[in-house]
């Protein structure tokens, strides 16, 4: 299995310094990686790969650029690496473009994929041409280390994230029960809701601090802009000390969501009720195009809370199913009847066919629950008729049925 453990750095002076220049070289080959790939595309229409990408930085670039020599030379063919897999990906999953680096961005990184030591005894992490670097080993991993990665925040704390390969394995997962089984809603009222009737609250840690926030930022804007001895204007050393402010604030709002996503997860992973989970697949980012909700629905940071609960259900054999986004689980009674006139608003509301009346979230999270399962049974869907078959989209039904059809003609045949 590889697991990841990050770690707090305290670099001294010299260390920084070497550290700024790997984060400078890596942005270097980068942006000059990405131009050539697009310069060959443009005019020739071709593309370049990774190992000739490499080949070429070594023989031109690195002749032409000879302080690049200053730096781990892995370092500059990962980032090679991880542009090739960027535009590997833009073309295959549609994942977007990539872009030229900045060193202005808030987050600078590089890598070391070799030849790096860690020290539990004096506390000290030692990479290639950076030697004992203090770090702090909150907790002790065995294992291979394969890759480390050096990180800057934007309030200029260093960070370094070890890859380890170890002897454990994930546990297998146990077979698919109803008993065993819950279902999340996930929302901006409530954090989560559980079809067994467990409540995590939405803590609005954005919405909190907001006012305090909004008042950093006015007062960092009053803050002058001076220029240096080259003619370029920089932040004064106020404005400096302004911006740091805005980014630990950014940063302590981060931590705090981030750890009450861990807190919910690991409860959910480590319960021995719980053996399957079951989600719904959300479109975030259509979501996030609200402008009324959108500042709310990143403070609620769903997406983060999937992937988190996603691994750790991998790690501890916990099932993970996902219903469709167009399920209409808030609308849809037990009944089968369908609320096309639900509003957001509304957070309970009485079914028109049966008259029972339901709680939104928890009701949705036992139709998500329901809808999972039985999408899980297709190898026994031949056994059902289209009234015992959740109602889903109607951009689906057509698809159920000739389901059934098919089914059923394949069970006739090999009777």
């Amino acid at each position: 299995m590889l697991k990841a453990y990050k770690y707090r750095l305290y670099p001294t002076n010299e260390q920084k310094e070497m550290f700024a220049k790997h984060f400078g070289c890596v942005r270097v080959v980068y942006n000059w990686g990405l131009a050539e790939k697009k310069r060959l595309y443009a005019e020739e229409k071709k593309s370049i790969g990774n190992v000739a990408l490499t080949n070429r930085m070594r023989t031109e670039l690195k002749t032409q650029q000879e302080w690049l020599n200053q730096v781990n030379s892995q370092s500059l063919q990962m980032s090679l690496r991880n542009l090739d897999s960027a535009y590997t990906r833009f073309f295959k999953e549609k994942k977007g473009f990539p872009k030229f680096k900045s060193k202005k961005d808030n987050h600078q990184s590089f890598q070391c994929p070799q030849f790096s030591k860690v020290d539990f005894e004096n506390s000290t992490l030692s990479i290639v041409k950076i030697s004992d670097i203090k770090i702090v080993l909150h907790r002790r991993f065995e294992g291979n280390i394969k890759t480390v990665t050096i990180s800057k925040t934007a309030s200029e704390k260093y960070y370094a994230s070890i890859l380890i390969e170890n002897n454990e394995r994930c546990k297998q997962p146990v077979p698919i029960s109803e008993e065993t089984a819950i279902g999340i809603d996930t929302g901006i009222k409530s954090f989560a809701v559980c079809s067994n009737g467990e409540v995590f609250e939405n803590r609005h840690y954005l919405k909190k601090t907001i006012g305090k926030l909004a008042f950093l930022q006015k007062r960092h804007s009053r803050k002058k802009r001076i220029t240096n001895e080259n003619g370029i204007k920089v932040n004064s050393h106020n404005r400096e000390k302004s911006r740091k402010q805005i980014a630990r604030l950014h940063e302590k709002i981060s931590n705090q969501r981030l750890d009450y996503i861990h807190k919910i997860t690991s409860k959910l992973v480590n319960d021995n009720q719980i053996q399957t989970i079951c989600i719904e697949d959300l479109h975030i980012k259509g979501m996030q195009r609200n402008q009324n909700l959108s500042q709310s629905i990143n403070d609620v940071s769903i997406g983060k809370f999937y992937e988190i609960l996603s691994y750790k259900c991998q790690w501890q054999g916990i099932n993970l199913l996902k219903i469709g986004r167009f399920e209409p689980s808030s609308k849809m009674c037990s009944c089968g009847a369908i609320n096309k006139e639900l509003k957001l608003s509304d957070r309970k509301w009485t079914c028109k066919i049966c008259g029972k009346e339901l709680d939104r979230d928890l009701h949705a999270a036992d139709t998500i629950k329901k809808i999972a399962l039985k999408g899980k049974i297709g190898q026994e869907l031949s056994k059902l008729t289209l009234g015992e078959i959740v109602p889903v989209d109607d951009r689906r039904a057509n698809d159920l049925k000739s389901i059934l059809s098919l089914n059923q003609e394949a069970a006739m045949s090999l009777a």
